[in-house]
């Protein structure tokens, strides 16, 4: 599939002939030079499509398409410049980019409550293909995205190129890395947390947060989200594949548990902190390519869910924040007995068992858990993080042996929120390094959280924890090549995010192949 590009449009005064064109009540559209930024109309109105385009959620027959008009992504009302009026937007599926032969195509409303949000279902598409689409509002057409769907049950497909990444911090750096993903033309991108963060803007950094105050208000995240999403170099990636994304903590708040607070900067009422995450999870809907089945209900909003690859791969994802008990003894790195209470969990009993019901079902031959915090040990004399996996340790046991007891063929967990790259065995006992290895997780650095990075890769507390295979300590994602014979991870890092436009090189490969846990160094 050839790399997507900004694509110059033209509006013409009357209705294009043939299947491609767009709706006579509205001028129609001709292609002309794609390589260029500039977009010129006959309307009198601001461009609207300024935060780009998605898709995400894809199975055999559909994919979720996403836009959101917004002519001034950074008006403090979060509205984005937009009027107090409904606003109809059309939108296309076709085979080709030039758009010649239309798939699918249909009006949606994007209403003012929503904040111009808009979330098409394109249904009537085969398995395993791909698609280009695009949208058109006030006169004018959005940037040209590209999509695919997921084989049909029961066949394989082709093979998948997937890539993973986590926390996009963007004081911190630009986001480079997902510029790179976006070049490897992936299928399919996952995004495992912390797509914004909520802090107020911090002077000395390479970019400054529109808002000098931690957001708390609906307008607020919808502000945050806007600011991200003007970035040219996340256009791309979300231009480039469908994603399927899940929240981490800083969607809403840092290391909040539940409806547990981390700690009570800033200051808020019990009523303020529900308003705070009705706003967040309303926000965070309105900005990704979900299915209306994961719209926000009020001060929750229901995110754990099952998506198929054909029968290469099902992708568990998993919501890590929203159901867990507190972090024990007061979070932090530290020896904490009650990390091991049986009655603990992390992703809450009903996600748990959940879970491991997915397991049982045999749907493929990857199970990839997509989800957020640390999963394998990593512990040394002075203990281990308790808003990991490790300050839930029977939860993490129940899993782990779940998916033994059931016979999962091949485990797999992809994690974030640690902003270092890491690699790991997971044992059946770690207790007993030698012990069966039992799955393997993959831990993706972030796209700037953390800066630009020392480059070490030493690993730490390699001699508590001998399970652990790799560590990078620069920016970067995973890039997975899956088949039915193996899963190929590579690790991508990026040199600077500080300074824009760094080259991605491949710091280290594994394998996991079918039917044998743990990773193999290539």
């Amino acid at each position: 599939m050839s790399p997507i590009s900004r694509r110059t449009l033209v509006f013409g005064g009357l209705a294009a002939a043939g299947a491609g064109a767009l709706p006579a009540t509205r001028p129609a559209i001709r292609p002309a030079t794609a390589q260029t930024s500039v977009i010129t109309a006959t309307a009198a109105v601001p461009y609207p499509f300024q935060l780009g385009i998605a898709s995400g959620e894809p199975d055999a027959n559909s994919v979720v398409l996403w836009t959101r008009l917004a002519p001034s992504p950074l008006n403090a009302d979060g509205q984005g410049g937009m009027a107090n009026a409904d606003v109809p937007v059309d939108w296309q599926v076709s085979t080709t980019d030039t758009f010649s032969t239309l798939v699918a195509s249909g009006t949606v409303t994007a209403s003012y409550a929503a904040a111009h949000s808009v979330h098409v279902i394109a249904g009537g598409l085969n398995p395993d293909s791909d698609y280009y689409y695009r949208f058109r509002a006030q006169g004018f057409i959005s940037p040209v995205g590209r999509t695919r769907t997921a084989p049909a049950i029961g066949t394989n497909g082709r093979n998948l190129l997937m890539a993973f990444t986590s926390c996009s911090h963007y004081e911190e750096g630009y986001f480079t890395v997902y510029r790179r993903m976006a070049e490897d033309n992936p299928g399919l991108i996952l995004h495992v947390g912390d797509y914004i963060y909520e802090y107020g803007a911090t002077s000395g950094r390479p970019r400054l947060y529109a808002g000098t105050t931690e957001i708390v208000t609906l307008a607020d995240y919808r502000r945050r989200y806007a600011q991200h999403k003007t970035d040219p170099d996340l256009q791309a990636a979300h231009a480039a594949a469908p994603w399927i994304v899940v929240p981490d903590d800083h969607e809403v708040e840092n290391n909040y548990a539940n409806m547990v607070r981390a700690d009570s900067t800033p200051s808020l009422t019990t009523a303020q902190w529900t308003a705070r995450r009705t706003a967040a999870y309303q926000a965070y809907y309105e900005n990704m390519p979900l299915r209306p089945a994961q719209a926000n209900n009020g001060n929750s909003i229901p995110l754990y869910r099952r998506l198929r690859w054909g029968s290469l791969a099902v992708f568990h994802m998993l919501d890590t924040r929203q159901y867990r008990d507190d972090q024990a003894c007061g979070d932090g790195w530290k020896v904490c007995s009650d990390a091991d209470l049986a009655s603990r969990s992390l992703p809450g009993n009903a996600q748990e068992t959940w879970l491991l019901d997915g397991f049982n079902q045999h749907l493929a031959t990857w199970d990839i858990i997509g989800q957020q915090v640390f999963f394998a040990r990593r512990f040394n004399s002075t203990g281990a993080s308790m808003d990991s996996w490790d300050g839930y340790r029977a939860s993490r046991a129940r899993i782990q042996q779940g998916w033994v007891d059931r016979g999962t063929r091949n485990p797999v967990v992809l994690t974030g929120d640690v902003h270092r790259a890491w690699a790991s065995d997971l044992k059946a006992d770690y207790n007993n390094a030698s012990s069966a290895t039992i799955g393997s997780e993959l831990v993706s650095s972030s796209v700037t959280s953390g800066g630009d990075g020392d480059g070490a890769t030493t690993i730490p507390d390699v001699g508590t924890n001998p399970w652990l295979k790799f560590y990078n300590n620069r920016r970067g994602y995973v890039r997975t090549t899956i088949s039915p014979t193996q899963l190929q991870a590579d690790f991508r890092a990026v040199a600077k995010v500080t300074e824009h436009g760094a080259a991605a090189t491949t710091v280290k490969s594994f394998v996991i192949e079918d039917g044998r846990p743990g990773l193999q160094a290539v």
